[in-house]
């Protein structure tokens, strides 16, 4: 990775306060980068001043090529322009070639969620398997799936939650988002019993492993460490296979059905757009979109003429 790279991510870090998670995906996004142009300029010498508008469309290119999604390369398209505008503040380059360059058309989809049958019967087969089974992780898991719903949680979210970050007597959480922005958010009913009953569990496992487990983590593996992001993602999965193998409906799908119940039933959309720490209501506002080609359905089946 080249010093001016370095030096970005640094300043992300240190100056920006930028999280972990995006300081990773920038450091990819600018290694992909770096790797082309080694490829595009070939022999002749380069440095990050003689890049140009043609190259950056190029690199754009080869992410096609490569079958990577509209949203993906926008995405890493965004980290270019930001780098190229940090080295024009530092004077490395004079201009910045990535701001010539349009941004993919992004595909307009529709998020896949459950409805209210789905919702059910996936809670109901989940609270049955945790009251049968009993095991550890069938009661951490109804606790995640619960907490996931309630609150409309990113899945980075849900894994970064500490014990002191709930308050189970008020019903709400601490949660810290994107940016490392920090919101609370309330806890329903539901939600709230599940909570105690994996922190009865949890407490058991303290117990067992003589005191030896990530204190400051809530939810834990069996071996008292933080559960990983990879582990949430497959548990839940798992779980909503239950409902619909073949829908490939993802962790991200609870926060989706979250905030489409909340909109059907008429939550205001602000207040949803907060719930769920989006920057812009822009991005809230996809859910209501959701809920108008429901209705469309609803009617091409209903209505005599439709």
């Amino acid at each position: 990775m080249s010093d001016q790279v370095t030096d970005f991510l640094e300043h992300l870090a240190k100056e920006r306060d930028v999280s972990p998670n995006t300081i990773k995906a920038y450091a990819r996004d600018l290694g992909e980068l770096t790797t082309f142009l080694a490829g595009f300029y070939g022999a002749r010498p380069w440095s990050w001043s003689t890049v140009d508008r043609l190259a950056i469309r190029g690199f754009l290119g080869h992410l096609a090529r490569r079958g990577l999604s509209k949203r993906s390369s926008a995405r890493m398209l965004s980290a270019v322009r930001s780098f190229f505008r940090f080295l024009h503040r530092e004077e490395v380059v004079d201009a910045n070639p990535a701001r010539a360059v349009g941004t993919p058309k992004l595909d307009k989809y529709l998020p896949k969620y459950l409805d209210r049958a789905q919702v059910d019967r996936l809670f109901a087969a989940v609270e049955g398997r945790a009251r049968t089974e009993g095991r550890f992780v069938d009661v951490r898991n109804l606790a995640l799936l619960e907490l996931l719903y309630s609150a409309g949680l990113r899945v980075s979210e849900i894994q970064g939650v500490n014990r002191t970050d709930l308050d189970l007597v008020g019903q709400q959480l601490k949660v810290r988002g994107k940016g490392r922005k920090e919101r609370i958010v309330p806890i329903g009913d539901h939600a709230v019993l599940a909570l105690r009953n994996y922190e009865s569990r949890r407490d058991d496992l303290a117990r067992r492993l003589g005191g030896k487990i990530d204190r400051a983590a809530f939810f834990l593996t069996e071996r008292g460490k933080r559960v990983s992001v990879r582990a949430i993602q497959s548990a839940v999965v798992a779980l909503l296979r239950l409902v619909d193998e073949e829908s490939g409906l993802s962790t991200h799908s609870m926060r989706h059905t979250f905030a489409t119940h909340m909109l059907d039933a008429g939550a205001d959309l602000r207040a949803v757009q907060e719930l769920l720490g989006h920057a812009s209501v822009s991005t809230t506002q996809i859910y209501t979109h959701t809920s108008v080609e429901r209705l469309k359905q609803v009617y091409r089946k209903a209505h005599p003429r439709a």
